[in-house]
């Protein structure tokens, strides 16, 4: 293989001469030839890597582009859900609440420090680690919401059960049947038929043959059972909830102290024991140990026009009996 031959051309001669480069030389154009050839390589190199994406590269974007959308959808589900659980919250406040007398419960409460912004982010500037950071965090909400909400039902239940206690520790029906009675007097400042001064009358009296049926009005227990000075063979039930009632003049008692009665259940017989001029049941509500109008109480037992009709007994009825 024939050298290289070099030729430079020399001005004096006006000529083109045969030109030995030196070892330097030629180890300097080596090197240079060499560094070209690297530079040309790493930009190929370059090119292949980072702008002509991989098979497993181009897989990875593509399952990415995937992810993101699963995550659109996954997104706008949780959402709806989000939105029923607000609407429901709203029906426990403005429905269940309301007629059980409850305050309703508080954003603090429903959510207990977690931040309860749910608007869309952009998508396309979110990186996976805050994709999942976002989706978790707004699953962390849904999990609140339905705790607090299952926290009150609960308290919802226990409400309703509390009020069930309640109702049947509220005097709410006559002590004597309907048919058995005839209202003699009524609630209020009446003249005392022995001692001829005005005095208020703090119950009903029920004029009934002797040994007519007296029964409970509510649930409750029984504390006192004996003869009292004035209102001859009582019975005192207390229902709890600061209510009190007062079953006088009797001709036999049929309950001992302490026990615990239900409404309806048979306590006494009707007599005229005590300061009475005639058989008849004295009859008396009271909360918080102040007498109440006795005719409010018996909204379980008696039809509106049954209603009417005692009050206007009640309020006409003049001939106190005791």
């Amino acid at each position: 293989m024939p050298k290289n031959i070099f030729y430079k051309y020399n001005p004096d001669t006006d000529n083109f001469e045969r030109y030995y480069p030196s070892l330097k030389m030629r180890a300097k154009k080596g090197v240079k030839l060499v560094g070209a050839s690297f530079l040309i390589a790493a930009i190929f190199v370059l090119i292949f890597v980072y702008l002509l994406p991989s098979p497993t590269e181009k897989n990875l974007r593509v399952e990415n582009k995937k992810l993101k959308t699963e995550y659109g959808v996954l997104s706008k589900r949780l959402d709806n859900m989000l939105g029923i659980m607000k609407r429901i919250s709203e029906r426990d406040d403005n429905f269940y609440r309301v007629v059980m007398q409850m305050d309703p419960m508080s954003d603090s409460q429903r959510l207990s420090g977690l931040y309860s912004e749910t608007r869309y982010r952009k998508l396309s500037k979110m990186n996976d680690s805050k994709l999942v950071d976002e989706l978790t965090n707004r699953m962390n909400l849904l999990e609140q919401l339905l705790y607090s909400q299952i926290m009150s039902f609960d308290q919802l239940t226990q409400a309703v059960e509390d009020q069930q206690d309640r109702l049947s520790h509220t005097p709410s029906i006559l002590p004597i049947s309907v048919a058995d009675y005839t209202m003699s007097s009524g609630y209020g400042w009446r003249v005392d038929p022995i001692y001829g001064t005005s005095k208020h009358h703090d119950g009903l009296d029920f004029a009934a043959k002797t040994g007519t049926d007296v029964y409970a009005t509510a649930d409750g227990k029984v504390n006192l059972a004996r003869y009292q000075a004035g209102y001859g063979n009582c019975i005192d039930i207390d229902h709890g909830y600061n209510y009190l009632t007062r079953f006088a003049h009797l001709s036999e008692i049929l309950v001992k102290e302490g026990e615990e009665v239900k409404r309806g259940q048979l306590i006494g017989k009707v007599g005229s024991s005590g300061k009475s001029t005639g058989p008849h049941l004295h009859y008396e509500v009271r909360f918080k140990d102040v007498a109440q109008n006795p005719v409010n109480y018996y909204f379980m037992d008696l039809s509106a026009e049954e209603y009417y009709e005692m009050i206007s007994q009640a309020d006409n009825a003049g001939h106190v009996m005791d």
